[in-house]
């Protein structure tokens, strides 16, 4: 039995602590010298993969200061604790009005451990700023939010990527995603994980079909290879851009259904079918057993329109696909 994937401290919308192991199996079957993502966010894909050389790319500055701070020695497990015990214990005693006052001290300040503060005591989980670039995600209405147990489960994230950093030759960057894969160099395998359009975007991930079809451009013209995460459906709709930008040859897509359990709303909160489109092949991957018998087999098949996917959720399914969610005041 495989052990559990590394979960890194913030929770990010489309984070892929579920497919982190396709997607180490998928990358071992390449020879690379450096690992490059344009779209890093919680980085759970780098932390599991732990290449020797990478460089991890995104947008949110907040996002980049936190990886930076905790490779550089600057944000400790120690001053994390120490941080949300004391913190927690004036979110419990003010509630809600404290929430907002460190909201608005890290709008008109930002720091590293009142972001992580804020991303563990957000309504569902949610990373939303709004266009002036200021965090704009409510309360969660959570007694004892920072309990003694959940602080330490935190400190323990930070402990663990600590550790992994330390020893590896990584560089953390905001950049826009078109500068990054622009400076990918043979040798490089790309691993881009977008933000869906009309999904999970806000300040620092807007996404648009102009963004989908410079980014399908980028990865066809790179020099190396590149596993791309995108959507293909769900029991309501078909993701249109992955028969637009990849039904060529030379691609192979791989895909698996599962359920989210984690969004802002309701109705965000469906089966979806993800796909890995590649530039060279990999053939299917077979999971590796675990305890969570959520994890299925990805099968390749040739490019083509995708088409709706049945609503039973975990079935086995020739098609593609990706979404993703935070979870309800985790």
């Amino acid at each position: 039995m495989s052990l559990p994937p590394l979960v890194p401290p913030l929770k990010c919308q489309g984070i892929k602590t579920r497919l982190v192991g396709e997607i180490r199996r998928i990358s071992q079957t390449q020879h690379f010298e450096r690992w490059v993502e344009p779209f890093c966010g919680s980085c759970v894909v780098a932390l599991n993969v732990q290449p020797e050389r990478a460089l991890l790319c995104d947008s949110n500055v907040h996002i980049i200061q936190l990886y930076q701070n905790v490779q550089s020695g600057s944000l400790t497990p120690g001053m994390v604790r120490e941080f949300l015990v004391r913190e927690g214990e004036r979110l419990s005693a003010g509630g809600e009005e404290y929430y907002y006052t460190v909201r608005e001290r890290f709008n008109r300040q930002p720091s590293s451990l009142d972001f992580l503060f804020l991303n563990r005591s957000c309504f569902n989980g949610v990373m939303r700023f709004n266009r002036k670039g200021g965090f704009n995600v409510p309360y969660c209405h959570k007694k004892d939010r920072f309990a003694q147990a959940y602080v330490t489960k935190i400190t323990n994230q930070i402990r663990r990527i600590a550790d992994v950093v330390a020893i590896r030759d990584w560089t953390f960057a905001v950049s826009d995603f078109r500068q990054t894969l622009r400076n990918a160099a043979p040798g490089d395998l790309v691993y881009a994980d977008p933000p869906y359009a009309g999904r999970h975007v806000d300040y620092f991930n807007s996404w648009s079909e102009a963004d989908e079809q410079d980014l399908a451009s980028l990865l066809k013209g790179l020099p190396c290879g590149f596993i791309l995460s995108t959507w293909h459906s769900n029991e309501f709709r078909s993701n249109a851009m992955i028969a637009e930008n990849w039904n060529c040859p030379g691609v192979h897509v791989l895909t698996r259904q599962h359920f989210y359990h984690v969004g802002s709303s309701e109705d965000l909160r469906h089966p979806m079918v993800e796909a890995l489109i590649t530039n060279f092949a990999v053939g299917q991957t077979e999971p590796e057993p675990r305890e969570d018998a959520g994890q299925l087999a990805f099968f390749e098949r040739a490019s083509s329109s995708p088409s709706i996917t049945p609503k039973t959720p975990c079935a086995r399914l020739t098609a593609s696909s990706k979404t993703t969610t935070p979870s309800s005041c985790p």
